[in-house]
């Protein structure tokens, strides 16, 4: 088994509000069915190229008020086309925002350091944080104490995983208690191995995917 690299000290998350929201948007968007130019089925793309050489031969045989109607077959192409794709995305957007209009990042996901073990992905945290342990997400969970507190998330109590190009995202249960955690790739240019993290995840929950619904924080 080829070996891939572990992290010598937890490395801090720094994760903003804005990325905490980016993060669950991606995911949010990567779950929703695709509004690109490749969703558009191929029945699609032939009734529209025959509306388009339909349109088109008009223009060019017909002349005088009897080509509005060819302009207009144009017209219905290029505005299918933008609600397919533009006006998907905007209404995609909108349903994200209302759902997560009212939630906030968890204060602990400000301070939190990120390290990746052989036994599991280690979370650690100031001492100076005494609610804690309050936070239902890190119930349960077996806190070393020192200048940080540090808990480690076993690579088997992943229940399950996704990613997208910025980020990846994670569900564990562990004593009973549920939980979720964001890992940025951008933190690989700290040395933080993102490839282990895959590697552990695949290993134990080989088929992507995650509920964006099941990201939220528990309450």
């Amino acid at each position: 088994m080829a070996l891939y690299p572990y992290t010598l000290q937890p490395v801090a998350l720094n994760l903003t509000e804005a990325e905490f929201h980016q993060a669950q948007y991606e995911l949010f968007a990567s779950a929703s069915p695709s509004f690109g130019l490749s969703s558009f089925k191929t029945k699609e793309w032939v009734i529209m190229a025959v509306v388009v050489i339909l349109a088109i031969a008009g223009l060019v045989f017909v002349t005088g008020y009897s080509t509005i109607i060819f302009w207009l077959m144009l017209a219905a192409v290029v505005i299918y086309l933008l609600a397919r794709t533009l006006g998907f995305r905007w209404y995609v957007k909108r349903e994200f925002e209302k759902q997560v209009a009212d939630q906030e990042m968890p204060d602990e996901m400000r301070q939190m350091k990120l390290g990746v073990q052989k036994h599991g992905l280690v979370m650690a945290l100031p001492t100076n944080q005494p609610d804690i342990m309050k936070n239902s997400q890190m119930r349960g969970m077996q806190m070393r104490a020192g200048t940080t507190q540090q808990a480690v998330i076993p690579w088997t109590a992943i229940k399950s995983w996704d990613e997208t190009d910025d980020y990846i995202f994670m569900m564990f249960e562990m004593k009973g208690q549920q939980g979720s955690q964001i890992v940025p790739k951008r933190l690989q240019a700290q040395k933080f191995p993102i490839d282990t993290v895959r590697q552990h995840l695949q290993a134990v929950v080989p088929v992507k995917g995650l509920n964006p619904e099941n990201l939220q924080p528990p309450a």
